[in-house]
C-alpha cells in the first residue's frame, strides 16, 4: 500500500500551481491559480503507465478520479487490481480487497501534512514552496510544463524529478511524469475530466 499511496499523494502535490522567481513563471502561476480557484469539483479517468528500467518492461493501471471542494478526494484503480485512496476530512481511507485502513491524520503529522497540500493544490490555494522544489516552467503552443526538482531529503530519495503538464487553454493538469533515481518512470494521463458537476456524497464515504 506504501507505493501506491506515495504515487497518489505526489500527484496530487503536483497539481498545486507552482511557484517560481521569473516573472514569465509568476504570471502563468497566476493565470492557472485563478482557473483552480474556481474548481468546486472535479472527477475524471486516469491511465496510470509505469516504466520498469531493470525489467525492460512496463506496467498499465486504469482507474477514476473524484474530487470535491474543499477537503474530499476519491482516488480508485479499478484495472488491472482493485485499490482505492479516499480523503475526507481528517480521515483517510486505504482499501483494497483484502483488508480496509482508516488513519485520522490529526494524530499522524506526516499524514496531516500530505493531506493540507492535496487540499490547497486542488482549489488552488497556493504554498511558496521554493523549500521542498525548484521548479522550472516552459510552454508550447498547447500546454504549460513544469519541471521540479525536489529538495527535501525524503522526496529526493524517490524522485529524480516530476514534469507536470497543465492544458494551456482550460489550466488544468493533464499529465503528471514521476523520474524516479533508479530510472524507472510513471506516467499518468487524466482523460474525460469534468469540472464543477454534482457527485455524490457515497464515494467519499468512509467505512
Amino acid at each position: 500500500m506504501k507505493v501506491k499511496f506515495a504515487t497518489i499523494f505526489m500527484l496530487w502535490i503536483t497539481v498545486l500551481p507552482l511557484f517560481a522567481q521569473k516573472s514569465s513563471d509568476a504570471q502563468i502561476i497566476h493565470t492557472i491559480s485563478k482557473a483552480a480557484s474556481a474548481v468546486t469539483s472535479m472527477k475524471c479517468s486516469f491511465v496510470q503507465t509505469k516504466h520498469m528500467r531493470l525489467l525492460n518492461e512496463k506496467m498499465v493501471s486504469k482507474g477514476k478520479m473524484y474530487y470535491q471542494k474543499s477537503d474530499k478526494l476519491r482516488w480508485e484503480y479499478v484495472s488491472p487490481y482493485n485499490y482505492t485512496f479516499i480523503l475526507n476530512g481528517s480521515n483517510v481511507l486505504l482499501k483494497n480487497k483484502k483488508r480496509n485502513d482508516v488513519i485520522d491524520v490529526n494524530q499522524n503529522k506526516l499524514f496531516k501534512e500530505i493531506a493540507q497540500i492535496m487540499m490547497s493544490s486542488v482549489v488552488g490555494q497556493n504554498l511558496s514552496d521554493d523549500k521542498s522544489f525548484k521548479t522550472k516552467i516552459s510552454e508550447t503552443s498547447v500546454e504549460y510544463v513544469a519541471s521540479m526538482t525536489p529538495l527535501r531529503k525524503n522526496m529526493k530519495q524517490m524522485f529524480k524529478t516530476i514534469v507536470i503538464h497543465f492544458n494551456k487553454k482550460k489550466k488544468y493538469v493533464t499529465k503528471v511524469e514521476l523520474l524516479e533515481n533508479n530510472g524507472d518512470k510513471t506516467i499518468i494521463e487524466l482523460q474525460n475530466i469534468s469540472i464543477n458537476e454534482a457527485i455524490s456524497a457515497d464515494l467519499f464515504s468512509i467505512r
